[in-house]
């Protein structure tokens, strides 16, 4: 089991936040609780991801998934998106931030936080086939390390919810009809001890009714409360609520030696009641750092660690992007470096040291509150946005060293609304080499390079962008999907390590 320690001194270091938000076709936070890895074959489990804008989703009526009509809506699409998912990130942390030093003075070297749900961050960008229940079904979830809870879309006593004929593209989970589905009991210890302090609702009205939960979101700072079917459930000022039970089902995986395993009595989340951001999507998978997210359990049983590799999104559709819990073989990637990986300190999220960024190998300007926790900083790694949001102490640093190579082509608009890309550019005469090569640091030596069409993307059809956008500060910057492409990237949950290589993210076994 891994432990959530603190260690007040080294909070003085810089801190950048790892968010990963990977887009699966799933459904489980004790996925692994009953499998132990050295009981099969290699141990370990591997998933493809699909970019949500990849022909192999095909293009589903009624939501944005699938190829978009032209290359200028689907920058639009990505930017919508992050814009989104900018605003639920940056209202997390700020009452972390306030609350810190109060839950540190509770417990000395021992922080325990909330546990979250996904119900504001938006429409990830990658997804994974996962099968539950008995028989099994198959359904598209979001897998998302900001994230500590699994939970479905579903029908368990709702009988108008979630209308097939109005949902006709979704997948809805019916646990009436799984041979193996248990309702955790409101009464139990699980739901009035375990559950009881970040979600499950403390409302138990007959000893057989199930634990029920409350994920709504964004921040409460503003909420009315209405009752339904005797649950209370928060309507915060974006209207967004998710509303469901707990209970237990049996999963349905394969090795990458290519057997199939069932797990049972993995805990999921039944969700009757959703209004908000996840009109394409059946789900959540939680991977953030707490004890009873998939991540951890998995981790505790496939050799403690997890990983993922994106390729280029634009690429072909032939190649694919993955996810892996358990050992990858860093044998075939020479050039893997490790940095300190911090558990515990702000979950869900996996904060790494970072002392600056490099451009043609002179480091920037830049004021260490931009990367600091306590001052309001800190980055995000989030592979469920696309573009990179950087804080304006941040951004006006790394623009103005790229204001003499870009300022030798036309200057353009995308126009596709607020939030885009400020810096585009006519592609006459483009050349990678023109750029200059841009560099993250961290403070134990490690250095991020990623390639040029990471942060000079392709925005639209002869139209070249600076694929970083400025974001208010205070408040967090994150390194979006885009610039993490052609790396593997592995946490090692034990070890309390980061991992990244270049990788050309090939799904092998």
């Amino acid at each position: 089991m891994f432990c959530f320690r603190f260690h007040p001194s080294k909070m003085e270091s810089s801190i950048i936040f790892i968010f990963l938000s990977l887009s699966l076709f799933s459904n489980n936070c004790n996925f692994f609780s009953q499998v132990h890895a050295s009981k099969y074959n290699h141990g370990k489990v591997k998933f493809k991801l699909i970019h949500r804008h990849s022909p192999k989703l095909g293009k589903m009526s009624g939501t944005t998934l699938g190829p978009p009509s032209s290359s200028r809506e689907r920058i639009k699409q990505l930017i919508h998106s992050d814009t989104a998912r900018l605003r639920a990130i940056s209202h997390r942390l700020v009452p972390r931030r306030k609350n810190f030093q109060v839950e540190t003075l509770r417990s000395s070297n021992l922080v325990e936080l909330p546990m979250r749900s996904a119900a504001d961050i938006g429409t990830g960008q990658y997804f994974v086939s996962f099968r539950i229940g008995s028989p099994p079904r198959k359904f598209i979830m979001i897998a998302d390390t900001g994230s500590t809870v699994t939970w479905m879309k579903c029908k368990y006593n709702c009988k108008t919810c979630f209308d097939d004929r109005i949902h006709h593209h979704e997948r809805i989970f019916n646990p009436k009809t799984s041979r193996t589905f248990i309702p955790i009991p409101c009464f139990s210890s699980m739901c009035k001890q375990d559950l009881a302090r970040s979600f499950s609702l403390q409302k138990c009205h007959r000893s057989t009714s199930p634990c029920a939960y409350d994920f709504s979101y964004t921040q409460a700072y503003r909420c009315s409360y209405l009752v339904i079917n005797l649950t209370i459930v928060r309507r915060y000022s974006d209207g967004t609520k998710v509303l469901g039970i707990f209970g237990n089902d049996t999963v349905i995986v394969r090795l990458t030696n290519g057997k199939k395993i069932k797990v049972p009595d993995v805990m999921i989340g039944c969700s009757e009641t959703i209004v908000g951001n996840f009109h394409d999507i059946d789900g959540v998978m939680g991977l953030g750092f707490d004890q009873h997210s998939f991540a951890v359990k998995a981790a505790e049983k496939f050799g403690n660690k997890f990983s993922y590799c994106l390729v280029d999104h634009l690429s072909p559709s032939d190649l694919v992007n993955f996810l892996v819990f358990g050992e990858v073989d860093d044998s075939t990637l020479p050039e893997m470096q490790y940095t300190e990986l911090f558990l515990g300190i702000v979950n869900p999220y996996y904060a790494v040291n970072v002392s600056g960024i490099s451009i043609d190998g002179e480091m920037l300007a830049i004021p260490s509150y931009a990367w600091d926790l306590k001052s309001g900083g800190g980055f995000i790694v989030d592979s469920g946005s696309s573009l990179t949001h950087l804080v304006e102490p941040v951004f006006n640093q790394v623009i103005a060293a790229f204001q003499a190579p870009i300022s030798k082509f036309k200057k353009l608009s995308l126009s596709v609304g607020p939030s885009e890309p400020e810096y585009c550019f006519g592609d006459v005469g483009y050349k990678e080499s023109l750029m200059p090569k841009l560099e993250v640091h961290f403070a134990d030596g490690a250095k991020l390079t990623p390639p040029v069409k990471s942060y000079v993307i392709d925005a639209a059809e002869g139209i070249k962008c600076l694929g970083f956008v400025p974001t208010r500060w205070p408040g967090p910057s994150v390194i979006g999907n885009i610039l993490q492409q052609n790396h593997l990237w592995e946490f090692d949950l034990l070890n309390g390590k980061l991992g990244f290589a270049p990788s050309s993210c090939t799904f092998d076994d």
